[in-house]
């Protein structure tokens, strides 16, 4: 089978059975077009005549061509999963990408905030007002689910499963997914639930858990508002987006001696190595730590 067949399977299986959102299957078909680009101007036509120096070699030329190594990182991110789906296919007998390293700060540190900070920023909201527990609720939601904005804005009523303590989130390329929510949460929940919802709702019905104008969801925006807003109120000087929070969900779960695949699978991600850069973070934090408190440090 040809290279170029090979791909169209292995693209095909990441739409199919992976079901993988549309942009994340252009990137990868996209980094394995340019590594056939690179073998076929080396006149290797299958993918049995390749090896670790092969791949090693087209990372090399990604550089020469002036790719940076966070461009350089998801080239061979793709071919990892690539081969490993060879191999699983028995098309190959090995994985010959497994033994290559991702480039030196090939993927850019997520921001993440620091315990403090998170509770700093749970504490902003007036929950003796109707939309200050709403927000503390989306706020404690976000942090103890590690949900991404669009998950939580668009989160249905249903998802929610008080008595069992645990949400269940359609996430990208509609791949469900079941997570803990914690004691902390669940009480700015019920309180939301019982005190707020309702008067939000102003006798109107809605199947979304968090209600903005209407019964209508807010928008991704409008949560960015109100994130910053409580940033600030917060005290909070870095910079930081709704997606810090799902980073510092990630990372604090590490931090803590959570198990890596654990993690993977509270946050939706298909591939453990997209999981992998947090534990970066919680390295560099020890790091940090390391040279700030140790007396040779």
């Amino acid at each position: 089978m040809t290279i170029d067949a090979l791909i169209d399977q292995y693209i095909n299986y990441l739409v199919v059975e992976k079901g993988l959102a549309p942009k994340t299957v252009a990137a990868y078909a996209g980094d394995l077009r340019a590594y056939r680009e690179f073998l076929a101007a080396r006149q290797i036509l299958h993918i049995q005549e390749t090896d670790t120096t092969t791949i090693l070699k087209h990372i090399l030329d990604q550089r020469a061509k002036g790719c940076g190594a966070r461009t350089r990182a998801r080239h061979l991110v793709a071919l990892r999963g690539f081969y490993r789906y060879l191999k699983e296919e028995g098309l190959l007998d090995r994985n010959p990408a497994k033994l290559v390293d991702l480039p030196k700060s090939g993927l850019k540190l997520p921001d993440v905030l620091d315990v403090a900070d998170i509770e700093q920023l749970l504490a902003a909201p007036d929950r003796e007002k109707p939309l200050g527990l709403r927000d503390a609720a989306m706020l404690e939601l976000l942090y103890a689910a590690g949900l991404r904005v669009s998950e939580l804005v668009d989160l249905p009523l249903a998802a929610v499963h008080m008595e069992a303590g645990f949400v269940r989130v359609l996430g990208k390329g509609s791949k469900e997914r079941v997570v803990p929510i914690g004691r902390k949460a669940l009480a700015a929940l019920h309180e939301y639930l019982q005190d707020a919802r309702p008067i939000l709702l102003k006798g109107q019905a809605s199947r979304f858990m968090f209600i903005a104008r209407a019964g209508r969801p807010m928008t991704r925006q409008g949560f960015w508002k109100l994130l910053r807003r409580y940033g600030l109120l917060a005290g909070i000087r870095k910079r930081f987006t709704p997606h810090s929070l799902r980073h510092s969900f990630a990372s604090h779960l590490l931090e803590g001696g959570a198990d890596l695949r654990a993690v993977q699978m509270m946050l939706g991600h298909v591939d453990i190595a997209t999981t992998q850069i947090y534990t970066h973070v919680a390295q560099k934090r020890l790091i940090d730590i390391h040279r700030k408190f140790h007396p040779r440090g």
